[in-house]
């Protein structure tokens, strides 16, 4: 009984899968060891690309120390300070919740960027304000702190290259002044400028 069963199961599943008595030969080309070593010569070992083109998220308290960097207030208790997000979104940042065992998730999902995202539109008013009077962003030669913006809400590059963290370029600061151009106010289209900026510099995008 058991063995009728089993035949009448496989004869299903064949008659299911579409078996036939042809036999396919299926065979993949071989790559081609120039264009190997070329993607190898640009990309590096896979060893080495894996962790290099990873993007993971910053973790939780890094991005703290950073906003504190550049000017936040981390223990701002108002309800849309950038603090306060901070602190409250420490979950859907990732953070670590080591009295239940579970480690920090360094995944850069859809929520976590939105978090960022609203942290950086919140934080925007604090870095403009206090970003040249940071230690970290002082100029050579005793040329006082790096501003975001002159007199003509234009976008500076000592700034930008402070905010970001690496030297801006051309690029930067074209996209930091459409930003400003494009929005309904200037005071808004400064607070985009700078959170598209941040986002972009510490999301990998």
């Amino acid at each position: 009984m058991h063995a009728l069963r089993a035949l009448s199961v496989l004869s299903w599943l064949a008659a299911a899968a579409g078996c036939t008595d042809e036999v396919s030969e299926w065979s993949v080309p071989a790559p081609d060891p120039f264009a190997e070593l070329e993607r190898l010569q640009r990309e590096g070992p896979p060893r080495y690309a894996s962790r290099v083109h990873s993007c993971p998220k910053l973790r939780y308290r890094t991005l703290g120390n950073l906003l504190a960097s550049r000017g936040v207030d981390l223990t701002a208790t108002g309800e849309l300070t950038a603090g306060r997000l901070y602190s409250q979104g420490a979950q859907a940042l990732g953070a670590p919740n080591y009295a239940a065992r579970v480690r920090e998730n360094i995944d850069l999902g859809l929520a976590t960027t939105a978090k960022l995202f609203d942290i950086y539109v919140q934080a925007a008013p604090e870095i403009i304000q206090r970003l040249p009077g940071r230690p970290e962003c002082q100029l050579d030669g005793g040329g006082g702190g790096a501003a975001l913006f002159d007199a003509a809400n234009h976008c500076r590059a000592d700034g930008v290259s402070c905010l970001i963290g690496v030297p801006a370029t051309a690029t930067h600061l074209e996209i930091c002044d459409q930003t400003v151009r494009d929005a309904g106010d200037v005071e808004t289209g400064k607070r985009l400028a700078v959170a598209v900026l941040a986002a972009a510099a510490h999301t990998c995008e």
